[in-house]
């Protein structure tokens, strides 16, 4: 049995080869009706187009290239959920790739999708290497930089101020009276929105004339395993903080586990602030502040852009979207 055509398709919705290649692309210029009767034809023929042949004319494909750095937690794959829900209905397709924060990883991934010729690009944050940015500005296409505002954008730019938010969540927490704040971290050296959130923080301590008053860092991903070892060693060092802020929920939540372990009261007399506002907050036994990252509606508003630019030959509105997370669960007995 072979494969059905692009001219059995065409023959069988009444229309020629190149509208029922268009139709089937989602072109904007094809009537709704030809469209469906299109689409009808190639269902009823099982036929399996080939995207890069049908693109020749515009060197694109109909692919939306993604790099995340990881999928470990509910963070990306939110966001990846948004920007497949954003590109619904558009005739275009996400591809996604891990770079697991190593940048050299992520440079080849990148460089190996553009080989593809895609219609776009979104990558995560704003920190890549020299080399990783010349190829952005050289591909020709929408490049998205997600998650991130703390720097200079290729091209577009969506997310939150990392810095931001670690000076919001500082200053909250002060002013809910902590004083001996302590700090629990991973993979610093790649998770450099962490660095950013910490480093902000730090500095709003520092005008009180305060500084962390303990820290305990590990080189591992985070996770709540992670999350409770190190808050186990930093309560073991330094029992009289009345504060803990974390890289990410993640490790938060393992710190709320160590401290119930050891009969700490939690938020009375420790409050554990992370970042994320991941959905397991609130299914935890004590609260935990965190900054609420809209990280749905960050992977929507990317995949807006796209759409955007593709209908329209560019973007007439902003070129940077911008969200502000909220500071969540900060109940203080």
């Amino acid at each position: 049995m072979r494969r059905s055509t692009l001219e059995e398709v065409a023959a069988l919705a009444g229309v020629s080869k190149m509208t029922a290649s268009r139709a089937l692309r989602g072109a904007s210029d094809v009537a709704p009706e030809t469209g469906e009767r299109v689409r009808q034809a190639a269902k009823s023929l099982s036929y399996v187009g080939n995207r890069l042949a049908l693109s020749l004319s515009s060197q694109r494909t109909n692919l939306v290239a993604v790099v995340v750095p990881s999928m470990s937690n509910t963070v990306f794959p939110e966001v990846l959920s948004g920007i497949t829900t954003g590109l619904e209905g558009s005739g275009m397709q996400a591809v996604f790739g891990i770079s697991d924060y190593d940048t050299d990883k992520e440079r080849d991934i990148i460089r190996d999708m553009l080989s593809w010729q895609p219609s776009a690009i979104i990558v995560t944050g704003l920190d890549q290497p020299e080399e990783t940015v010349r190829m952005l500005k050289l591909a020709d296409i929408p490049v998205i930089q997600l998650m991130d505002l703390d720097g200079t954008p290729v091209d577009f730019n969506v997310g939150l101020s990392h810095g931001d938010a670690g000076r919001d969540m500082a200053v909250a927490l002060l002013a809910a009276g902590r004083k001996k704040i302590a700090y629990v971290g991973s993979a610093l050296e790649k998770d450099l929105r962490a660095v950013k959130r910490k480093s902000a923080f730090a500095k709003v301590l520092a005008a009180q004339g305060l500084a962390f008053a303990a820290e305990q860092l590990d080189d591992d991903f985070s996770s709540i395993a992670l999350g409770k070892r190190l808050t186990t060693r930093l309560i073991a060092a330094k029992p009289d903080i009345d504060c803990i802020y974390y890289s990410n929920d993640d490790m938060a939540a393992g710190g709320l586990f160590a401290c119930m372990e050891h009969g700490i009261a939690v938020p009375s007399q420790i409050v554990l602030a992370g970042f994320n506002g991941l959905d397991l907050t609130d299914s935890l036994p004590a609260p935990i502040a965190t900054s609420k990252s809209p990280r749905r509606a960050m992977g929507e508003a990317a995949a807006r852009l796209i759409t955007d630019a593709m209908a329209n030959g560019g973007v007439s509105g902003p070129k940077t979207i911008v969200f502000k997370p909220p500071i969540i669960g900060l109940g203080v007995a």
